[in-house]
């Protein structure tokens, strides 16, 4: 039976697939910093991520790899890794990268990390498939301490417009191309079914858990403040999310795509179903 290795298999991505590929009846090898803590279903292999330890990718047709570092520095060891016995790779990328655009010109330090690690694939020999998601619903938990304390959620750029998008619909999209034929050489751009404010967004989670929330905007001097008070926001992540969100909020609003339906066979997950399943992370009662 071919194997499929799952990399961040305790994310909210990577568990998804990893959960997905075992009801199908797979056989799993997932990766994790600590594997005794993973907490993964029975039956799916658990390794620590080093791809050169003894049977690592043994019988290996395919992985799932989505990048956790914050370089691009371990990416050549590990698609030379791959390549020496992996037919198949499925790569989720991030940070806002550009298809088409060399490393070097990507928008941010971490579109860049990205577009490398994409380029080290496409040269590698092995079928890739580019998967491009819009940002996750899992974001929105950002706010629950917020949320958990009134009912009001202050930040900046409340008009800011994205498509989120539930991660299990990612990971039902990536199981599609880790298993299916028709993939490779593709880059699809994953979104949630509709465009949505973070005011609205703030809007849709008190419709699900019950209660009338609203947003406060703050100003981005009055956000930087509120965030480096944050012990569990990174410092050196502020300007750069500041950045990214005055960008954003200038472009034109995102639109959503088809291919969670078009792969899948069912519509993309909207934000209202997501909220209701993690109505007990705001406070609220799971309906």
């Amino acid at each position: 039976m071919s194997t499929y290795l799952v990399f961040g298999a305790t994310g909210n991505v990577g568990r998804r697939v990893a959960e997905r590929l075992t009801r199908d009846g797979a056989a799993v090898r997932a990766t994790s910093r600590t594997p005794e803590t993973a907490k993964l279903p029975h039956g799916i292999e658990v390794i620590v991520p080093d791809l050169e330890a003894p049977g690592a990718l043994d019988d290996v047709e395919a992985a799932f790899l989505m990048w956790p570092f914050h370089s691009a520095e371990p990416a050549g060891p590990i698609v030379e890794a791959l390549k020496r016995g992996v037919r198949r790779v499925v790569f989720m990328t991030g940070g806002d990268a550009r298809p088409g655009l060399a490393p070097e010109e990507q928008p941010n330090p971490v579109a860049r990390w990205h577009a490398t690690v994409e380029r080290l694939i496409e040269q590698s020999g092995m079928e890739w498939t580019v998967l491009s998601p819009s940002t996750f619903m899992a974001n929105t938990l950002w706010w629950r301490e917020q949320i958990k304390a009134g009912d009001i959620v202050r930040g900046a750029f409340g008009s800011l417009a994205t498509v989120p998008i539930h991660e299990d619909d990612i990971a039902a999209v990536a199981v599609h191309a880790l298993t299916g034929a028709g993939h490779a050489g593709r880059r699809y751009t994953l979104t949630g079914p509709e465009t949505l404010t973070q005011a609205e967004q703030v809007r849709v989670i008190g419709e699900a858990i019950g209660r009338t929330l609203r947003w406060q905007d703050l100003s981005p001097a009055e956000e930087r403040a509120r965030l480096l008070a944050d012990p569990g926001f990174p410092d050196g992540f502020v300007e750069e999310l500041l950045a990214g969100y005055a960008k954003m909020a200038a472009a034109p609003p995102p639109a959503a795509t088809s291919v969670v339906r078009d792969i899948t066979g069912r519509p993309a997950t909207p934000l209202s179903v997501w909220a209701a399943d993690h109505a007990a992370d705001f406070g609220g009662s799971v309906r």
